[in-house]
């Protein structure tokens, strides 16, 4: 039997940092078991509508603050208040700090309020955007479950080449910040049926982790 080979880790950008497989199997598992119950009414999973009319492909849930084009409020789409971002989840967010950038302090320090959870199905996709609603310049960390997508990076001026696009893959984690914090970045398609079979998923799932720094 021929074994896959290993993925390396790397620095994509300045302060843009890939790490292979870093959520384990079962951790994938509890953390998709997680969000399905977060995608429930009320405050549940939806389609944003864009200025102009224009719904998003991707399906969102927000935790501790909901997005709405363009700016986060406490209340959901459907008038009631947005739910809780658990501690663990919050931990795992400086866990994920801790390891992409090997810098203590700088974990230490790092308090999301904010996941913004997309499903992403087979026809899918998320256009080049910055996100930039936040007034924290704390890293956003991004965790991926079930199918591998295309990621594409590019530069803080536009949505223009150059751009590098990396293979997120269930388990991965990317995490942006410094440099490339405001980076332009995008989901351009997904790789249906390439989700592990124990998720018993089709799609993939995208966790972001952010810091508002709101009041």
């Amino acid at each position: 039997m021929t074994l896959p080979l290993p993925r390396a880790r790397a620095e994509v950008a300045p302060g843009a940092v890939h790490v292979p497989d870093w959520l384990a199997p079962a951790r994938q598992r509890e953390i998709l078991d997680a969000a399905r119950e977060w995608s429930r009414p009320p405050a549940g999973m939806r389609q944003t509508v864009l200025s102009g009319g224009r719904k998003m492909s991707i399906r969102t849930v927000c935790l501790g603050w909901y997005w709405s084009p363009y700016r986060y409020t406490r209340v959901s789409h459907d008038g009631t208040p947005v739910k809780a971002l658990p501690a663990w989840l919050a931990e795992l967010g400086r866990d994920a700090v801790a390891v992409a950038y090997g810098a203590p302090k700088l974990a230490a320090a790092y308090e999301p309020d904010i996941a913004v959870v997309n499903y992403y199905d087979h026809a899918a996709r998320l256009g080049m955007h910055q996100d930039k609603e936040e007034i924290s310049p704390a890293p956003v960390v991004s965790l991926s479950i079930g199918d591998t997508c295309v990621f594409r990076l590019g530069g803080t001026e536009n949505r223009n080449r150059p751009w590098a696009e990396v293979l997120l893959e269930s388990g991965d984690l990317f995490v942006f910040g410094g440099r490339s914090r405001l980076a332009f970045h995008g989901v351009p398609r997904t790789l249906p049926g390439t989700a592990p079979g124990h998720l018993d998923l089709s799609g993939r799932v995208n966790i972001t982790l952010r810091m508002s720094g709101l009041s």
